[in-house]
């Protein structure tokens, strides 16, 4: 795979990866869509066929890693680092793009839903009741539509959480290996893929959203950051870091589980 491929088809793959995943919490959560209240199975349904699409669309151009804990836990079981520039800019310019097609796809839910007083209240019974959560405030109505956010607000948990559910997934990756010819996952892989985040979602999501990747949740929250949305809040960057830095420490750690147990 040349540099120009992985760069290309990671932009590509990723961008689908965030424009269906966010696409659906998007559904779920904003006013006047079809599929408002949908619920929790089907964000993680959503988020699971959103990976099963973007890894056979792009598998064959650039491995379709389409998240920076899966190309670190790669590199360490490889131990060839030389491309993995080219696969973080990919990834999270490809996660911008999504982010942004999302906003484009529910433009008119994002400002129905951002002008309701029944979402945003009254600015003015805000200031006299104050915040129950500052940073939960701070956040907004529909950041969760672009990036991960904790139920409850403890750093270590938080972090552990991330941690744990993404050694999962990158291990899943692991074990069944990017095939000798270089052309990534095959379509049973991408299934399996697919149903390993799943699982993910069900059974570790709801402490922080399972990030379980840093391009997934950094892009679209840079993006966030940018629009301009209503009464959109701020975008949380103090708990920005550990969707980041949870997952990669995640990924290190599968790699680590995967020379270990399975070299």
């Amino acid at each position: 795979m040349s540099s120009s491929d992985i760069f290309i088809g990671e932009i590509i793959g990723t961008a689908v990866l965030i424009l269906l995943g966010g696409g659906v919490v998007a559904a779920v959560v904003l006013k006047r869509s079809k599929a408002q209240n949908a619920g929790w199975l089907a964000i993680t349904f959503g988020w699971g066929f959103a990976v099963l699409t973007a890894v056979y669309m792009t598998g064959s151009l650039s491995g379709a890693h389409l998240n920076p804990a899966v190309t670190v836990g790669i590199a360490i079981k490889d131990g060839d680092w030389k491309n993995v520039p080219v696969y973080f800019a990919g990834q999270l310019l490809g996660a911008m793009i999504g982010a942004a097609l999302v906003w484009i796809a529910y433009y008119g839910q994002f400002h129905a839903h951002l002008t309701d007083p029944e979402i945003v209240g009254d600015p003015a019974d805000k200031a006299i009741e104050g915040p129950h959560d500052e940073a939960a405030a701070k956040a907004g109505p529909v950041l969760g539509v672009f990036s991960t956010g904790p139920e409850i607000r403890n750093v270590w948990q938080n972090l552990a959480t991330e941690i744990i559910g993404t050694s999962v997934l990158v291990l899943a990756v692991l074990t069944q290996g990017l095939n000798d010819s270089g052309k990534g996952l095959g379509t049973l892989g991408a299934l399996i893929t697919a149903l390993v985040v799943v699982g993910i979602g069900l059974s570790l999501g709801g402490p922080t959203g399972y990030a379980i990747n840093p391009a997934r949740d950094l892009g679209p929250r840079i993006v966030h950051a940018l629009l301009p949305l209503p009464n959109k809040g701020g975008s949380d960057w103090g708990y920005a870091w550990i969707p980041v830095a949870g997952p990669l420490i995640g990924g290190a750690l599968a790699a680590g589980i995967y020379t270990i147990a399975f070299a």
